[in-house]
Order: C-alpha cells, then sequence, then structure tokens
C-alpha cells in the first residue's frame, strides 16, 4: 500500500473539515428550531392538540405584545392587554390586524413569550400564527389564539416562580405560499 505525502494528506485532512463543515452548516438551522421546539429555548412556546385537563388555584398573568415588521404597511395590536388566568386553564385571546395599503398583503408571525424560560411551560392549542395571513386593502380581521400555561411550571427550579409571562408577535411581510410555489421559492417559507 502506498503512503500518502505530507503535502497529499494535509490536502486530504482540510478538504475533511472543509466537507464537515459544511455538513454542520446546513444542519445547524433544523437543529436549532427543532431544540428550541422541544426545549423552548428563547422563548419559543410549545403545541398542543387539547387543553390541560389539570388547573391548579395558582394565577398567572399573561401580557399581549403586538409588532409590524416595518415593510408591513399593517397595524397590529392585542385587543386585550393582559389577561389572569389560573395555571393550566385555557386561555382565549384575540389580536387585530388592519391593511393600511392599497394593494392586498400577506404577512407571517414569528412570536415567543417572555421570560423565556417560561417558553417550555407556554402552550398553544390553536393560533393565527400557524398559517400566514391575507389582507386586501382596508381589510381588518380578528385572529384569536388559545393557550394555557402547563402546571408543571409551578415545579421547575428556573421557572417555578413566575407569574408574569408576555406573550409577543411580530408580523412579517411574506409572499403568498401560493405565489412562492408558482415561483419553486416554496421551501424558503417557513
Amino acid at each position: 500500500m502506498k503512503r500518502l505525502s505530507p503535502e497529499s494528506r494535509t490536502v486530504a485532512m482540510l478538504v475533511g473539515v472543509v466537507v464537515t463543515m459544511g455538513a454542520l452548516s446546513w444542519a445547524a438551522v433544523p437543529f436549532y428550531n427543532w431544540f428550541c421546539k422541544v426545549t423552548g429555548f428563547g422563548g419559543t412556546t410549545q403545541v398542543s392538540q387539547s387543553a390541560s385537563d389539570l388547573v391548579l388555584d395558582e394565577v398567572v398573568r399573561v401580557r399581549f405584545d403586538a409588532n409590524t415588521d416595518s415593510n408591513l404597511e399593517w397595524t397590529f395590536r392585542p385587543m386585550q392587554t393582559r389577561m389572569d388566568l389560573k395555571i393550566g386553564e385555557s386561555g382565549l385571546a384575540f389580536y387585530e390586524a388592519t391593511n393600511n395599503s392599497d394593494q392586498p398583503l400577506t404577512g407571517t408571525a414569528s412570536y415567543n413569550v417572555a421570560p423565556e424560560v417560561t417558553g417550555y411551560y407556554f402552550i398553544k392549542v390553536e393560533c393565527f400564527c400557524f398559517q400566514e395571513q391575507t389582507l386586501q386593502p382596508g381589510e381588518s380581521i380578528e385572529m384569536p389564539v388559545s393557550f394555557y400555561v402547563d402546571p408543571e411550571l409551578v415545579d421547575d427550579r428556573d421557572a417555578g416562580h413566575i407569574r408574569d409571562i408576555t406573550l409577543s408577535y411580530t408580523f412579517h411581510l411574506t409572499e403568498p405560499r401560493s405565489a412562492a410555489l408558482d415561483t419553486g421559492a416554496a421551501d424558503t417559507i417557513n
């Protein structure tokens, strides 16, 4: 068996490093998204198909926040500023959006909760943020979010004392999904 020269070994190792770094870069975004969903990292909320089956006799205050990307000509606001609920109790809040432009605009909402450590315990059952929203010129809509705070919050060493949570949304201008499919850009839409 022929031995590689030191120069050839160096080149082979560098190519291996480049290929490994490329593979890790490609996997970083999906892995980070998965990690945030599983752990609630960065205030990422959780999703459930049903309401909690346990309601505690402790109250949590949920505050509501709304923001709009500067590229989206919408007015977006919570229809209530706060809600007091028992931990585990289902809540239903509404947000309102109005298209202030003279053309149809599509927006997608990003979201998180603060303090970030509560993301693992803030459970959404239904939310307008799960799909894009298209508003015609001058159109206003009310959009619901159904949620609860998981009773396991009280047993968490870091989050068990928290009784004030802020749910925050930011709407971003997006290309309508049907238009993205027509242009082949569907893979770029979250």
